[in-house]
């Protein structure tokens, strides 16, 4: 067929009227295309639906065989080629978006064919004969083609046409419905902001329940799949919040079927997540209000007509709804203009009845397990309202509700959690769950640091309490450890840091109880830290109650000394742990104002009979080196007028700031460790500390005048920064200024020169060492050298028979001379030599034998009785044979 000629009596000027001839001529091409229509063909089918529509509004007769083309374009396209599909794929995408422009015809029977049609591209109708030589494209390709041409725009954009059509209206929403399940028709949706479009119609009548269905159906989608903050931003004008306020109230207080129940659920969620982007509209248009209502009316008695008929069923969906709405509080508590609401629908009150012990349920309760999911979601959505609302909180007598609620969590009964449930990780079998967030809602109440609730807290014994769970935790196995007991032993000790810290009697009721506590969980095996579980937060929160609870009491400071409790604090401190030593370093600064701790510091060593002085002085030299501060190899001042001042505080020089803004070395106390380093050599005193080298002497001299240099440092940055401003001081105030100044680089010029002077003495003394070291070398080569000299004269005499007898004269001279010249004539001479020996040895009438080899004998400690055995003479000497036999 030729379409051209087809195209061209409608646009001809003498054939445009022949009305008759072109509806016969519509109806021979929908015959002709019958089985589908070619790729190639499609432009021209289309151009010449869009000739017809133009007409049809003047011409009824063009309506149905628009529709029998209409209904062609519900089949599966024909191709020639394989190619085709890719070469004819922007024909077709631009074709398939004109074919959107249809819903302008003003006929509710071509927009329903249309719609229909563009159904059957998720489902085609089989082709009902095979056409020779096309093949019908691919069954995603129609769709593929439609989300590039944009065709779920066009169609959103049509949703003004049919607003009073309900037929058309909801034939249009199930073709949205379909092009909502892709990501690319979302964007082209809302980029035509389809979501309010579609949201304004929510409330519309409809008495088949199919346009609130689609229009939610479709909005899900759109939240899934498309842009979500655009979406949400559309849907957070006060037409869409009203919208569906109206609607969800209809379900709630009229629906009664499964369905209903399940849509209202639904419409909930979407209001959730348009409340997490923004609250005020739905406080504005009295919908949250209203949310709240529906939330609290099955515990708190309420007289308002919406619920005074409404029932939950405790089915599958009313307990989704309860939850729903519990969360919802949650979100509306972001907002501040929420609290009120809160406070005038008694939530705080209404959450509060499900923090009790479990009781047998009756015929009109939630099933148990049911029950326990809204209990601990009730807990976990008081943990977020309770701060907001004090004043509910105490009027409901909160903590004694929790207190007594954790005393049942503490005791063993028959109770056993279910642990499915979100909040019930690690809940089943036992109430760990129960505990864990009734002390997370504590831990929140308590962190606001209002003094009446606290003060409250502890006059209803929750110290003592908190104490025996957390000992009873402690002492269990550690086998079972998990993360759930990990977190509640770490809320205990937060809550406890929190109420005792600043009253001196909290911390006698935390007294040595608490403090043995407290060793047992410092004395943690150290490979937990980075186990993951939570070993490390709950260290941190230890130290924390330390200094909190213990520090201040001097009951509990001695008796934490006498359970050696500081050397388990020097013990963290030489782990060296980053994100620790500030921590422990304050603990140690505040013991340090007891005088019993110095000598627990002083007696402490650790590994390598390393010194407390020393690890304190290691910790500052790598303080140092991370900061890059000018030194040389020993330690020395380099810079007198910054000598504490790190390499990126010189980067970052002086920048003016205002008055009530710290400066760069102000903050440089609190950043590093080396003004807690300080603090503690001031109560160890800066001479005579064990285990420290001369070369440690030289960093502590630095260490005990850090006071005196962060003192000349902040001034030399007053002058700088006044420097900088171009403001001139006067006179007085200017020569005090370079006074102050001069006298710090004095001070550091001095150190500096007794610096000096100690690594001088210790290279003299190590010189001194290193001689006396060579003296001692030179005189054991000496004496090596005596002895063989000896020795060679020995070898001399026994081998040259004229050096012997030269010696042996030697040795007569010289024995000669020894004697007195003077002789008595009563006195009677003995020669002491035999005369005929030519030997240099002294000789005389006596035998010195030497005693006998130990090796013979065996030692002092061996058998005497030598006669007993039968020793071998072997080789003219004593020795013991292995194979020896006892006598008898």
């Amino acid at each position: 067929m030729d379409l051209n000629r087809v195209i061209k009596l409608f646009e001809d000027p003498f054939s445009r009227e022949l009305t008759e001839r072109q509806v016969r001529i519509l109806k021979k091409v929908a015959k002709h295309y019958c089985n589908g229509i070619p790729l190639k063909d499609l432009a021209q089918i289309i151009q010449i639906l869009n000739l017809c529509a133009e007409r049809v509004e003047d011409h009824k007769e063009f309506v149905d065989p628009m529709c029998e083309i209409l209904k062609l374009c519900g089949l599966p396209f024909l191709k020639e080629k394989t190619s085709d599909e890719l070469n004819y794929a922007q024909v077709v995408a631009d074709s398939l978006s004109q074919l959107g422009c249809m819903m302008r015809v003003p006929s509710s029977q071509v927009r329903m064919q249309l719609c229909n049609a563009i159904i059957n591209f998720y489902n085609p109708d089989p082709v009902r004969q095979q056409v020779e030589g096309f093949q019908p494209t691919a069954v995603n390709y129609k769709v593929q083609m439609a989300e590039v041409g944009g065709l779920a725009e066009t169609l959103i954009l049509s949703m003004t046409l049919v607003e009073n059509q309900l037929r058309e209206k909801l034939s249009l929403l199930k073709v949205l419905q379909l092009l909502s399940c892709s990501p690319e028709n979302c964007k082209r949706i809302a980029k035509a902001e389809g979501a309010s479009r579609i949201c304004y119609r929510l409330s519309d009548p409809d008495s088949s329940g199919q346009l609130l269905f689609r229009s939610s159906e479709i909005l899900w989608n759109l939240l899934e799949n498309g842009p979500k903050d655009e979406i949400i931003n559309q849907l957070s004008n006060t037409e869409c919040i009203y919208a569906l306020k109206d609607s969800f109230v209809r379900l709630l207080t009229n629906g009664f079927k499964h369905y209903d129940r399940q849509l209202r659920n639904d419409l909930l969620v979407i209001t959730t997540l348009i409340a997490e982007n923004s609250v005020l509209p739905l406080i504005e248009s009295g919908f949250a209000k209203q949310l709240i209502l529906f939330a609290t009316f099955s515990e708190v008695k309420s007289h308002s007509p919406l619920v005074k008929s409404l029932k939950l069923l405790h089915n599958h969906e009313d307990f989704e709804m309860k939850k729903l709405l519990f969360n919802m509080i949650v979100v509306l508590s972001r907002d501040i203009s929420a609290v009120q609401l809160f406070s005038d629908g008694k939530v705080v009150l209404a959450l509060f009845n499900y923090v009790k012990a479990y009781e047998k349920p009756g015929k009109h309760d939630w099933p148990a397990s049911r029950f326990e999911d809204l209990q601990l979601h009730a807990i976990a959505t008081l943990a977020t309202v309770g701060p907001l609302l004090l004043e509910d909180y105490m009027t409901c007598q909160g903590n004694t509700r929790i207190l007594l609620f954790l005393e049942w969590c503490a005791n063993q009964d028959a109770f056993s959690g279910q642990g499915n449930c979100f909040h019930g990780a690690g809940g089943r079998g036992n109430k760990h769950a129960q505990m864990r967030y009734s002390l997370r809602l504590l831990r929140s109440v308590v962190s606001i640091g209002d003094e009446t609730v606290n003060q409250d807290l502890c006059d209803q014994g929750a110290i003592n309490q908190l104490l025996g769970i957390l000992r009873k935790i402690v002492n269990g196995s550690s086998e079972n450890e998990d993360a759930i007991l990990l977190e509640i032993q770490t809320d205990i000790l937060f809550i406890l840091s929190t109420v005792c810290g600043n009253d001196l009697h909290r911390k006698d009721l935390f007294g040595s109880e608490g403090v043995d506590v407290l060793l047992q969980l410092l004395n943690m095996d150290q490979s937990k830290y980075y186990s993951g579980l939570g070993h490390n937060k709950l260290i941190f929160c230890t130290l924390d109650c330390v200094w909190c609870c213990v520090i201040g009491c001097f009951s509990s400071e001695d008796y934490f000394l006498e359970k050696e409790g500081m050397f388990i604090i020097l013990d963290l401190l030489a782990l060296n742990m980053k994100s620790m030593n500030n921590l422990v370093l304050g603990i140690l600064v505040e013991f340090c104002d007891n005088p019993k701790t110095i000598a627990h510091i002083t007696a402490w060593r650790g590994k390598k009979n390393e010194t407390a002085p020393k690890l304190l002085l290691n910790m500052w030299k790598q303080e140092e080196a991370e900061l890059e501060v000018k030194q040389d190899e020993y330690g020395r001042i380099i810079d007198a007028q910054k000598p504490l001042a790190g390499q990126l505080q010189e980067d970052q020089g002086v920048t003016p700031l205002p008055a009530n803004c710290f400066s760069f070395a102000v903050m440089e106390v609190s950043e590093n460790t080396r003004a807690k380093i300080y603090s503690v050599f001031s109560k160890l005193g800066f001479e005579n500390l064990p285990g420290l080298s001369v070369l440690d002497y030289v960093t502590l001299s630095v260490i005990s005048r850090y006071l005196d240099f962060k003192v000349g440092e902040i001034w030399h940055e007053i002058r700088d920064e006044l420097k900088a401003e171009n403001i001139q001081p006067v006179t007085s105030d200017q020569e005090a200024l370079e006074i102050v100044i001069k006298s710090a680089e004095n001070t550091s010029k001095m150190v500096a020169c007794h610096q000096t002077e100690m690594i001088e003495n210790y290279q003299q003394m190590e010189l001194q060492e290193e001689q006396q070291k060579y003296a001692e070398i030179q005189a054991n080569h000496k004496q090596s050298e005596m002895v063989m000299k000896s020795w060679d004269n020995f070898v001399a005499r026994t081998s040259n028979y004229e050096a012997l007898k030269k010696a042996k004269r030697l040795q007569e001279k010289s024995i000669e001379s020894s004697r007195p010249k003077a002789k008595l004539n009563s006195s009677t001479f003995h020669a002491t030599q035999i005369s005929p020996l030519n030997t240099t040895v002294p000789c005389g009438q006596l035998v010195a034998v030497e005693s006998t080899p130990s090796q013979l004998t065996g030692g002092p400690l061996a058998d005497t009785a030598i006669a007993l055995k039968r020793v071998p003479i072997r080789g003219g000497a004593l020795q013991k044979d292995k194979n020896m036999k006892m006598l008898d």
